[in-house]
Formats: C-alpha cells, sequence, structure tokens
C-alpha cells in the first residue's frame, strides 16, 4: 500500500484509522479537547532537542523548515500557548494533541480522497498543491512528502486541502514523520496516538 524511499533519517510510522461513524457524527470527548491545552497530562513531551531533530529531517532534502514553512508540531505549541488550538474532529484532534506532545509533525489524510498507490518521496521542482479552502499553495521542492495517484498529498508542514478529513470522513491515513535521531520516539508517539484512537472507537491498523 506505501512505498518509502530510502532516506537516511526518516523513521516513519504509517498507520490506517476506521471510524465507527463519519467524523461529522463524532465530536471530540472533553478529555481529547483538554489534551490540546498548555499544560496537559502526556506521556510524551517536546523539546528543543525535538524540535532540532526534526527541522534536521526536513532540511535533507533541501527544504528550508523556517518561517510559514516550519513543521506544523510547532505551529501547534504556539496556538495552544495562545488559546487558538480549538477542536476540529475527533481524528483531527487526537492527531493534533499527539502531535503538540511529541513533537512530531503528523499528517492525516482522507483515504476515499486519495488515491492508490502511496510512497513517501522527496518532491522535485515543480511540485506544489493548495493547502487550505482559500486556495492558498505550498512550494513542495526538497521536502518531504506522501505522494498518491495524483501527486504530493500530505507532508509535516501542511497537508492538502483535497484529502483533508471532512464530516463525511470513515477512514484515515496517517503518518508520523519521525527522525531516527530520536531513538525510540516515533514508536512511543504511536504507541500513545493508537491507545487515545481505539478510546475514540477507531479500528487501528499499521501500515508496514
Amino acid at each position: 500500500m506505501l512505498t518509502v524511499d530510502n532516506h537516511p533519517l526518516l523513521d516513519l510510522v504509517a498507520f490506517t484509522s476506521t471510524w465507527a461513524a463519519p467524523l461529522g457524527d463524532l465530536p471530540a470527548p472533553d478529555w481529547l479537547q483538554a489534551l490540546l491545552k498548555p499544560g496537559a497530562a502526556a506521556p510524551l513531551q517536546s523539546d528543543d532537542a525535538v524540535r532540532g531533530a526534526v527541522r534536521d529531517l526536513l532540511r535533507h532534502g533541501g527544504y528550508k523548515p523556517t518561517g510559514r514553512g516550519k513543521p506544523a508540531s510547532e505551529y501547534l505549541v504556539r496556538a495552544s500557548g495562545d488559546g487558538t488550538l480549538g477542536t476540529i474532529n475527533a481524528a483531527v484532534d487526537a492527531c493534533n494533541a499527539v502531535s503538540l506532545h511529541s513533537g512530531l509533525p503528523i499528517s492525516v489524510v482522507d483515504l476515499d480522497k486519495a488515491q492508490a498507490p502511496f510512497r513517501v518521496s522527496i518532491a522535485i521542482q515543480g511540485d506544489h498543491y493548495v493547502f487550505n479552502a482559500s486556495g492558498q499553495t505550498i512550494d513542495l521542492e526538497g521536502l518531504l512528502c506522501l505522494f498518491d495517484a495524483q501527486g504530493p498529498c500530505a507532508n509535516a508542514v501542511k497537508d492538502a486541502q483535497r484529502t483533508k478529513t471532512d464530516a463525511t470522513t470513515r477512514r484515515t491515513l496517517t503518518l508520523l514523520w519521525g527522525t531516527k535521531e530520536l531513538k525510540g520516539h516515533t514508536e512511543r508517539a504511536f504507541t500513545w496516538y493508537r491507545e487515545l484512537l481505539e478510546r475514540l472507537g477507531a479500528t487501528v491498523e499499521r501500515v508496514r
């Protein structure tokens, strides 16, 4: 289902989730929303070493992970701190909670909007996509991305609008953009992530 190009730093964990109902019918419970707030108790914690290692991962292909192009996990820290990290749906909230506390960027793709085959590779010159409903685009050159049959659709900075979850989503593909510089960290993040999703009633299957 997923092929991954050789990369000296990437420690990727990918899995699918099948939800008991469309995400529009599955609001995030209070305990999950509480994890989005500063100081929430969590089994993982990000720090400067994690942030530096994630940026090193993204720099490897020539991408510059700074400013508006910084890893999504760094945006979550700021949004949580200033109180603007609100609830979206159970799938995205669980993603944001794990990303916030682990410091790892995470992508969530609606499997029924994407088209197999899937691969993870470094984007080349000219690769880009729209990442929000306003039609803004991101230049992907040098950045590790998930590609489907139509082209790039997700990465550690901003996921493509065309494959984002919505109220009708029933199946998701999730990628934890981990790095080998943080030995065991990606696996620990996945273990906690899986516990959260199963508590929400989702069925999780790891992609090998």
